[in-house]
């Protein structure tokens, strides 16, 4: 048998013994068998100079792929085994208290988040992300939002001075762009995350603030499958006193489009009866064709809110800047 009709066969008797390794002591012993200094691998190396002169380069290149081959199939099985080894031995109970207190508190923006998210879990969504510094398409034009669209002012949103003309996503909407741009329906997500507009008037605005959108696409989506998911989620976090109502309104990403009003025994505190708390409405079928989905095939919804806007009804808190101070006298109570 010629050395070029050894190297394929001897390749994959050593990929088989070093996948093959039960533990790193394995490993071990199948590097030196095949790739040591003695090993068999080695020594088919080590006989490439008995070849004829114009075989060496044919058979110089086989040996070269074959090595590189063998010593990647190797780091990967080490990684593996040692993965392996790192795990307990015996089976752990994380839910055993520690010995230690645990140090520090959530901050109650991120209570309200994991409660939302676990709301939505729940009901089979999954979470998604996306860059909080944006490009123009997917933050306004894939939204169905023209050039002329007032949130497209510098006035109203935080431009960046860079030649493509990025700027601080003024909601999460256009991490649902990114999602559907990279899968095809149906589609289950909700989008926590940080947004920006210039917008300080009062106590109940902020220029960055949390949001969570949710998108809904399948086949035979309707406004009573949207209605029924803000309803579940609203009461899972703020109480099952809670009464929810639609008014038409105008998104340009959504049509029809509604504002969402809720009242309860939290908001009756307040002195109010209804209070508005998120925007929604079903998925306008420009954005879907933006995106590649046949808008006669595929329907969704899509709604958002301000999560502080949550927080501050739930704990009773009249000024939203509370939670960017990082006063702890605030922060202890939560």
């Amino acid at each position: 048998m010629s050395l070029l009709t050894e190297i394929e066969p001897l390749k994959q008797s050593a990929l088989a013994e070093l996948r093959a390794a039960a533990d790193l002591a394995g490993l071990e012993q199948a590097r030196v068998n095949h790739i040591g200094t003695h090993g068999k691998f080695t020594s088919l190396v080590k006989q490439l100079g008995t070849l004829p002169k114009e075989e060496r380069p044919a058979a110089g290149k086989l040996l070269n792929q074959a090595k590189t081959e063998l010593e990647g199939a190797l780091a990967e099985r080490r990684t593996e085994l040692e993965l392996k080894a790192a795990l307990p031995q015996d089976p752990t109970d994380f839910t055993l208290p520690g010995r230690r207190r645990t140090l520090g508190k959530l901050h109650p923006l991120t209570q309200v988040t994991e409660d939302i998210v676990r709301s939505f879990r729940k009901i089979g969504f999954v979470v998604a992300d996306g860059p909080e510094v944006e490009d123009e398409y997917h933050c306004f034009d894939a939204l169905n939002t023209p050039a002329d669209h007032p949130a497209r002012d510098t006035q109203d949103t935080f431009y960046l001075n860079t030649p493509n003309k990025t700027l601080l996503r003024t909601h999460t909407s256009s991490v649902q762009i990114r999602v559907m741009e990279k899968q095809p329906p149906p589609v289950r997500i909700i989008v926590p995350g940080r947004v920006y507009r210039r917008d300080n008037a009062d106590a109940t605005h902020n220029p960055t603030f949390q949001q969570i959108e949710g998108l809904y696409v399948d086949k035979g989506v309707t406004v009573g499958d949207l209605k029924g998911t803000v309803e579940f989620v609203f009461k899972e976090v703020l109480g099952s006193d809670v009464k929810i109502r639609f008014r038409p309104h105008y998104f340009s990403y959504t049509e029809p489009s509604f504002e969402i009003d809720f009242s309860s025994s939290l908001v009756k505190k307040m002195g109010k009866d209804w209070l508005e708390i998120a925007g929604c409405g079903m998925v306008h079928p420009q954005v879907f064709e933006n995106v590649g989905y046949d808008p006669e095939v595929w329907t969704g919804w899509a709604f958002g809110f301000g999560i502080e806007r949550i927080a501050m009804i739930r704990y009773g808190i009249n000024d939203i800047r509370l939670f960017y101070e990082n006063d702890l006298r605030f922060l202890r109570q939560f």
